[in-house]
């Protein structure tokens, strides 16, 4: 798929929305997890709080003791991470063996009596310490002293269970990634599963199995698929009013090219040969012009409703050659039909004769000897062939340019030709010519294709 596919584009959206939606969230679970974690410290560190207090006491010279200290072992291994201390405004400080040598650096701080604060200090080992600490009141040596006691607890313990959480958490997450992606891609498959049924549709159309756009559709695209087959309906009034056009425009050319014909007669009796000649070719002209018209309108209405239109193509090149057998012109000629199996043609039958007429007629004019037609009904293709001059390659070649008519040829390839071309893209087909093995010009008519794999395949 291109960047232009709109499928594409969906699914690109869609998975970057939940990479960002999923990093977001990885964020935000690692934070909500590493603060439950430390309230969990948090609490934990209040339970040891509570139970130092409760062992504080002074000895008989006024001196502060832990009768009961804590009874975690990690408070007696030296820099476990888990410390206590008990300190009054004397400069007494009682600690835990995991201190070692150290001691808290509490910050200057007056909790009310009973009132629990937390910190966030440096401790031992340049490690980050949660403090709990409380203000106690204690009668130190017959007086009332104020005593801090607090309890911490590395950081570090927040952190790894962060971090194995957070690569737990991004497995998690990536599992789920994946699923979304897959439900992402399925949606956007069901999502655009109407335009398919509309792409088919408009292929129908094309092809003229329908006349309209189905209307049982998702309600989004339904405007859409109405103003198309209002588009249909308005092109269709369109082609019908041009026919008519044609049609009248050519039925009253008809009359006075017929009065230009009986004014030749006359000049030939008066003996103005020359004359006669010239007005006669210009009324021919105009009469093949008239006639290509005609074909053209016909072929443009009839190939817009042309659904389930065949043609058998054996009964009706009999029938073209017995009429081209009547003419003078033929009766020199060898005229050979090689029709394999009953082949169809989906073309309507007045216009595959105009195709088919046009075609023998041109061959037999420019044939020395033979003309052929032959198609195989495995095959979508017929063609004409002769043993005459044919048309130089370069000359063929200008088929397929853009604004050139077959008519402008100056080998032999009239305005019947171009009739041929244009009755055919009507039905989607083509007229491509090649070297035929009589030793003259091979027509192929056959669907579009390259018309170069055609010929080569001709």
């Amino acid at each position: 798929m291109s960047w232009g596919s709109l499928r594409l584009r969906l699914v690109a959206g869609g998975l970057v929305a939940i990479l960002i939606a999923l990093t977001i969230a990885g964020a935000g679970l690692t934070l909500l997890f590493e603060r439950h974690v430390t309230r969990t410290i948090g609490d934990d560190l209040d339970v040891y709080l509570k139970q130092l207090v409760a062992g504080i006491d002074a000895d008989a010279q006024g001196r502060l003791v832990v009768g009961r200290p804590p009874t975690d072992p990690r408070f007696a291994d030296p820099l476990s991470g888990l410390y206590w201390q008990v300190s009054d405004d004397g400069g007494q400080v009682v600690r835990s063996r995991s201190l070692w040598d150290t001691a808290l650096d509490l910050p200057q701080d007056e909790p009310s009596p009973g009132e629990l604060h937390r910190h966030v200090i440096p401790g031992p080992a340049d490690a980050r310490l949660l403090v709990s600490e409380r203000r106690v009141l204690l009668t130190l040596g017959g007086r009332r002293a104020p005593v801090r006691v607090a309890v911490a607890a590395d950081f570090a313990r927040v952190s790894a269970a962060a971090a194995h959480f957070a690569r737990d958490l991004a497995l998690a997450l990536g599992v789920l990634g994946l699923a979304l992606a897959a439900a992402t891609s399925i949606q956007v498959g069901l999502g655009l599963r109407p335009l398919d049924a509309l792409r088919r549709g408009v292929a129908d159309v094309r092809s003229g199995q329908r006349r309209h756009l189905p209307a049982d559709v998702p309600t989004e695209v339904k405007p859409l698929v109405e103003e198309v087959n209002s588009l249909i309906d308005a092109q269709e009034r369109e082609i019908e009013r041009s026919r008519s056009r044609a049609a009248d425009l050519a039925h009253g050319l008809k009359t006075p090219l017929a009065a230009l014909a009986a004014d030749v007669a006359l000049l030939r009796q008066r003996g103005e040969q020359d004359v006669a000649q010239a007005i006669e070719a210009v009324g021919e002209t105009m009469s093949r012009h008239v006639d290509r018209e005609l074909a053209r309108a016909r072929a443009r209405g009839t190939a817009r409703q042309r659904g389930g239109v065949s043609t058998p193509l054996r009964p009706l090149v009999q029938s073209l050659m017995r009429m081209l057998e009547r003419t003078p012109a033929v009766q020199r000629l060898e005229l050979e039909t090689c029709i394999t199996g009953e082949p169809s043609v989906p073309l309507d039958r007045t216009d595959l004769a105009e195709v088919l007429g046009n075609l023998l007629e041109n061959a037999a004019r420019h044939a020395r000897s033979q003309v052929r037609i032959s198609s195989d009904a495995a095959k979508p293709a017929i063609t004409v062939e002769d043993d005459g001059p044919g048309i130089a390659p370069a000359e063929r070649s200008r088929v397929h340019e853009r604004g050139v008519r077959l008519d402008e040829r100056g080998e032999g390839a009239g305005l019947g030709l171009a009739i041929v071309q244009d009755v055919l893209s009507a039905y989607g087909w083509q007229l491509v010519l090649a070297d035929s093995e009589l030793g003259g010009l091979k027509a192929i008519v056959a669907p579009e294709v390259s018309g170069d794999r055609m010929a080569a395949a001709g």
